[in-house]
């Protein structure tokens, strides 16, 4: 069986006073308050999102 690979974003700037559909796809990707960390599954849908929000996310 071959493991999913996982990528961890952790937020690192507030989405307030940002798009309707960037605060959509933070909530999507599991983060909530500042300094939030998720860890996903590394698929394309996932780097898209990852992408769109770039300036708000870090990548750990």
């Amino acid at each position: 069986m071959t493991t999913q690979q996982k990528v961890k974003v952790q937020l690192v700037r507030s989405p307030i006073g940002c798009k309707e559909d960037h605060r959509a796809t933070v909530r999507g990707l599991g983060l909530r308050k500042l300094n939030s960390t998720s860890e996903l599954q590394d698929t394309p849908a996932v780097r898209g999102m990852i992408n769109k929000i770039s300036y708000l996310v870090k990548v750990l």
